[in-house]
């Protein structure tokens, strides 16, 4: 599936557009045909990958316990468990990065919680820090202890290099 092509498609759409495309979505994954052929693929105890919206990343967990309409899941990093829908599992090891064809900085899908980013400041010195939290225009990035709302074209990724 091309999604820069989609995220394109998605730019130029009306508000009500968006609004029945979620509500043609929302309804194909409540069919309960959909949960149901992932439910056969899971059982308690299993190793899963799982997409959490909030952070826009993948996450690693285990299976706990397989309920009719959500799964609850034992998040490997922190040990929570969470409630999830099925559909956020990703049983087949898709890429779940979308990414944006911008010319300017990252796009709002190609950024997660805890990724590693950097930005000119308007003093002109480069600065980095970990995302701490997705706004609607803007990231939240510790640098170094002081917090930062930096714009979404303004980022460019960088590789960690700690061991």
């Amino acid at each position: 599936m091309n999604h820069a092509a989609i995220l394109d498609a998605l730019r130029s759409a009306t508000s009500f557009d968006l609004f029945r495309l979620r509500a043609a979505i929302d309804r194909a994954l409540r069919d309960p045909a959909r949960s149901t052929a992932i439910r056969r693929c899971l059982q308690p105890g299993q190793p899963v990958e799982y997409f959490d919206a909030r952070d826009n990343r993948s996450r690693d967990g285990h299976v706990v316990e397989l309920r009719p309409a959500t799964v609850v899941v034992l998040e490997r990093e922190t040990g929570t468990r969470f409630l999830i829908d099925y559909a956020a599992i990703n049983l087949d090891g898709v890429d779940s990065v979308l990414r944006d064809r911008s010319d300017r900085g990252l796009g709002r899908q190609e950024i997660a919680v805890g990724d590693l980013v950097g930005f000119q400041d308007r003093n002109g010195h480069q600065r980095h820090g970990r995302v701490t939290r997705l706004n609607g225009k803007t990231v939240t990035l510790d640098c170094d202890g002081t917090p930062w709302r930096v714009g979404y074209a303004l980022l460019h990724r960088l590789i960690d290099a700690a061991p």
